[in-house]
């Protein structure tokens, strides 16, 4: 699925993704943890973001959703992985995270529909979990298919203009491939899941679009010079990176 050359014997590192010759463009192989702790943390993200995507937030006229604040980290994960290890490891990163993302959702259907107490009590959290995971599905269906959309695009516009300038214009990626990604998520996710936190008007959903879009993006920009940091201190440590 990922693309990856297998090694030729244990122990030995994954062949690094190929570029054009000439290009400049440089990518590791995944032989050190730093890609599995990037990607452990973009499946958190994701997971505690498709739980707070369930409740509409309202500040003042901006009209949001719960995981607001987390789904960003997401995206720039995804551009550490992509420049670092390249678009075929990315989109490893992306199928892996939703795999884990659909399995969170499935073990929130069976929680639900395990019988429990029938006291007061019991009702009273039955229907809090109901509440509060019964719409996940929902929600992990258009984070699939958005986030699945978007990283794509994301990661792949990244690594073409890689190819082109080689370790040169990092900031110009980030912000060229962000912009793009941001907005197919944002339109996919926001199409599916409005219904779901009570979104109906058409007025609303424009505002929970735009307010999505702009903010995701803005987080991304505002983020682009921590983001290269990041990106600068893994690619001295993977030994593999430009080899």
């Amino acid at each position: 699925m990922n693309g990856l050359s297998m090694p030729s014997a244990p122990g030995q590192n994954a062949v690094p993704e190929t570029t054009p010759t000439g290009s400049g463009a440089r990518f590791a192989s995944i032989g050190s943890p730093y890609f599995g702790i990037m990607l452990a943390v973009m499946a958190v993200v994701l997971i505690l973001s498709n739980i707070g995507a369930s409740k509409g937030v309202a500040i003042g006229p901006i009209i949001t959703d719960g995981g607001f604040f987390l789904f960003p980290l997401a995206y720039i994960l995804g551009d550490v992985i992509s420049e670092v290890y390249g678009f075929k490891v990315a989109r490893k990163a992306i199928f892996t995270t939703f795999a884990l993302s659909v399995f969170a959702s499935l073990c929130y259907w069976v929680i639900i529909a395990l019988p429990g107490f029938g006291d007061e009590y019991g009702t009273a959290k039955q229907a809090a979990l109901e509440g509060a995971l019964g719409p996940v599905p929902q929600i992990v269906l258009a984070s699939l298919l958005a986030f699945l959309a978007g990283q794509t695009i994301n990661s792949w516009i990244l690594v073409k203009m890689k190819a082109r300038s080689g370790e040169k214009s990092l900031w110009a990626r980030l912000m060229g491939s962000s912009g793009a990604g941001e907005f197919v998520d944002t339109l996919i996710f926001c199409s599916i899941a409005a219904s779901v936190i009570g979104i109906t008007e058409f007025g609303t959903f424009v505002n929970y679009v735009v307010v999505g879009f702009v903010y995701k993006t803005l987080v991304e920009f505002i983020f682009v010079p921590v983001t290269s940091l990041v990106i600068g201190w893994v690619k001295k440590r993977e030994p593999s990176y430009g080899a």
